[in-house]
């Protein structure tokens, strides 16, 4: 085992004077400007995919009870739902999913002034989600699909079918993917009376979502995962770093093992 912090390779820098760092600045800024102007008509041609109705009456348990798909817009017009990996008589949320998630609570209040509601759904029961969450001290609001086909249907939870086949329908495309629960996050739209799902992303399209690894590619190590067999195997839930911490290089991605009393 390497530990993380102490073991990674010194980044190989050219050391120059400051007059040829700014030159070497210059030129990385029109790209990076470049590639702005680039996610800037991205986001454009994503607001302008169309958009399908939600045909299915969807109910999710929440601390105050059943609440609809549209509940969950708590009077605006526009829902994002991160799909977090916590399935039935799981111990605990999947770690990778934990590491967006101490992101949620301050975008909250600032999408709620932009008119759009935010919510976390897991498959697992309502009384499992919320001791995790209580263990993470998160505030943002987390319901349990249990019960209904919203996992399966936004293609992050494997379905009966797929266990048996061993092949699962994920990020439009049939592949294997072992874990029982999958990472994901979906948009809806609601207008006189009717919800409309309008985007969904999963595996790297998260990847912007996590302000971590935004900052980490700011630094010379950048990520820093190259020799890694998974590369977010270095992520532990928040409570679990300590000065013990170790990263095992060839660790595969686990998912979390069940309760004992599942």
């Amino acid at each position: 085992m390497t530990t993380a912090t102490l073991k990674s390779a010194t980044p190989a820098k050219n050391i120059t004077t400051h007059e040829q760092w700014i030159n070497a600045r210059k030129a990385l800024l029109a790209k990076e400007k470049e590639f702005t102007r680039l996610r800037d008509e991205l986001s454009a041609q994503r607001r302008e995919l169309p958009m399908e109705k939600v045909e299915k009456p969807y109910l999710f348990e929440g601390p105050h009870g059943k609440e609809t798909l549209a509940d969950l817009f708590a009077g605006r017009s526009q829902l994002i739902i991160y799909h977090f990996m916590l399935g039935p008589g799981w111990k605990e949320g999947c770690p990778s999913c934990s590491f967006l998630a101490d992101g949620f609570d301050g975008a909250v209040v600032h999408l709620a002034a932009r008119d759009t509601a935010f919510a976390v759904v897991s498959r697992a029961p309502l009384p499992e989600i919320e001791a995790f969450k209580k263990r993470m001290g998160w505030r943002f609001k987390w319901v349990s699909s249990n019960g209904s086909d919203f996992n399966f249907d936004y293609q992050v939870s494997r379905s009966p079918e797929e266990a048996a086949s061993g092949k699962v329908y994920y990020n439009y495309e049939t592949i294997e993917f072992p874990p029982e629960e999958r990472p994901g996050a979906s948009v809806f739209y609601k207008a006189d009376g009717q919800v409309f799902h309008t985007y969904s992303t999963y595996a790297r399209g998260l990847d912007i979502l996590l302000p971590t690894y935004n900052w980490l590619d700011l630094t010379p190590k950048g990520r820093d995962e190259d020799n890694l067999a998974f590369s977010m195997a270095w992520v532990r839930h928040h409570d679990r770093y300590n000065d013990g911490y170790v990263v095992d290089a060839k660790s595969l991605y686990v998912q979390p093992a069940k309760s004992n009393a599942s």
